[in-house]
């Protein structure tokens, strides 16, 4: 069940959690995955890691948000079955609270990334007529989360993105699907609770959000990739798939 054996994929952002989780499940799967990242060190840990358990994985630097990176990266890996835009940044602030360089930023990593990475390998996917992209955006997607206006606006972007490419490509066989994550316990979550006066507090508060009490696990949302990667979601494309753990039911 969904086998991804001989499957070329790159997954952005992947030197840790969601990324390094979805390049670890895809390889197991059978796929052969390119870690890019713009850490080295990082990317690396998760090749060997991938390696170790008898997979394959290479590390390829990438900055999603420089052309001529993104162009680079390109040309060394090839064609792809799978390609998930997952590199992504964060920014905490209302809209007052929220510099034309906050916006810039979050901008060029968030949604331009995408952008470019996804024009860099759709024309090889579309010459062999097959080929799944996932975009990892977020809840912040779909609804307004509070104190998150540049990350709420650029991830908006990406599940119109993500429904644009399903609608001007699906019939050329690509498909195209976001994932919407909700709290998810990533190394950069943890760290942000660490800087809470009270991080037992802030961690309870947080995992109160979703209904099902918790948040959720990187390797969760590499389960939700998976099937989108794969053949058995054949059918699906142009989906805004939530794995919130319950917290849009309410908004």
């Amino acid at each position: 069940m969904f086998d991804l054996t001989d499957k070329a994929a790159l997954v952005t952002g992947a030197g840790s959690g969601i990324g390094r989780a979805i390049a670890q499940r895809f390889a197991k799967a059978g796929a052969r995955v390119h870690v890019g990242d713009l850490n080295q060190e990082a990317g690396s840990e998760t090749v060997k890691l991938i390696t170790d358990a008898g997979g394959q994985a290479e590390f390829v630097l990438l900055d999603v948000a420089d052309e001529a990176a993104v162009v680079a990266a390109s040309a060394k890996i090839g064609a792809l079955d799978i390609l998930v835009n997952n590199a992504g940044i964060g920014h905490v602030g209302t809209i007052l609270q929220t510099e034309s360089a906050d916006m810039d930023r979050l901008y060029r990593v968030n949604v331009l990334g995408v952008f470019m990475v996804t024009k860099a390998f759709i024309g090889g996917m579309i010459e062999r007529r097959r080929g799944s992209i996932i975009n990892i955006a977020s809840i912040g997607g779909i609804v307004g989360v509070r104190d998150r206006f540049a990350y709420v606006t650029t991830k908006f972007a990406v599940v119109g993105i993500t429904k644009q490419l399903a609608l001007d490509h699906s019939a050329e066989g690509v498909r195209c699907n976001c994932i919407c994550p909700g709290r998810v316990e990533t190394p950069f979550v943890q760290a942000r609770i660490k800087e809470y006066p009270d991080p037992e507090k802030a961690y309870r508060e947080m995992s109160a959000t979703q209904l099902i009490g918790r948040m959720g696990q990187p390797e969760e949302i590499a389960a939700a990739a998976h099937y989108l990667a794969s053949d058995d979601a054949a059918l699906v494309t142009g989906a805004s798939l939530m794995a919130d753990g319950g917290w849009s039911v309410g908004k």
